[in-house]
């Protein structure tokens, strides 16, 4: 690659024998080659880096691709798939889209400085993956019954108003004891959890309504059994929906990487 570009800086991990060997068969964002960053002293953490270009990736060019749809899938995409491939492989701890640095020399200023600290949440999240767990409010299986023939235009609407509003409050009432539920049973195997806005719009391609929108960091072992467990756990109650995914990568469970020396 020619001319300037920054350092893009996907996510900081344990070093293991062969993470070299799988880091450089990567394609990182802008189709560049993906390499390891070590501190200056010992090997531990390391940070995986490509170059990008920064005609695209400055502070100015960034809020102006944030904007483009597009852009910014393609960008997640590989983001995303560049840290699933190394966690696949050791403990990673993930970066936020876009992370930039000016250079490799800025990223190992990172390590150096923050070593110690990276080192403990790595410690922390090993042979531990994210799981996410939603819960879906579904709209009524049948609407109320038509009031009675003889009620007056004014009264019958407001007879069907509140019958309209009682089927919502016991959707409502079914989806807080689902959530209840859900959340006893992930708790009995999950370590933590991490609580997120629940999906609106064009981020709720599913039927229902978003009612809960969490994260949980469930250790390897325990897995199949929380899967299974948080599934069953709405059984017996009508018109809620859990869906569970993962595992991931533990997006939600990296400390908040604050830099300043990100690009300008």
């Amino acid at each position: 690659m020619t001319g300037p570009y920054l350092a893009y800086t996907y996510a900081v991990a344990r070093y293991t024998d062969g993470l070299p060997q799988v880091v450089a068969a990567l394609t990182g964002v802008a189709a560049s080659r993906v390499h390891l960053v070590e501190p200056t002293h010992g090997r531990d953490p390391v940070a995986a880096v490509s170059p990008v270009p920064a005609e695209d990736f400055d502070e100015t060019a960034l809020r102006r691709h944030l904007e483009e749809l597009a852009w910014l899938e393609e960008v997640a995409r590989t983001h995303h798939g560049v840290i699933e491939a190394i966690a696949a492989h050791t403990t990673v701890l993930p970066l936020r889209l876009a992370t930039v640095h000016l250079d490799d020399g800025r990223v190992r200023a990172v390590l150096d400085a923050r070593q110690e600290a990276f080192l403990d949440r790595l410690t922390q999240l090993a042979d531990r993956l994210e799981w996410g767990v939603k819960l879906y409010l579904d709209a009524p299986a049948t609407p109320p019954p038509p009031p009675p023939a003889d009620l007056g235009p004014g009264r019958a609407y407001l007879r069907h108003r509140r019958a309209e509003q009682d089927l919502r409050q016991d959707g409502y009432d079914a989806a807080r004891t689902a959530a209840e539920r859900i959340d006893a049973a992930a708790r009995l195997h999950a370590v933590d959890r991490v609580r997120h806005r629940v999906q609106q719009g064009e981020l709720a391609p599913g039927p229902g309504t978003n009612v809960t929108n969490d994260a949980y960091l469930v250790p390897v072992e325990r897995a199949e059994a929380f899967r299974a467990d948080v599934m069953r756990s709405t059984d017996g109650l009508p018109g809620v929906r859990v869906d569970v995914t993962g595992p991931w990568a533990p997006y939600s469970f990296a400390a908040p990487y604050e830099e300043e020396d990100t690009a300008p």
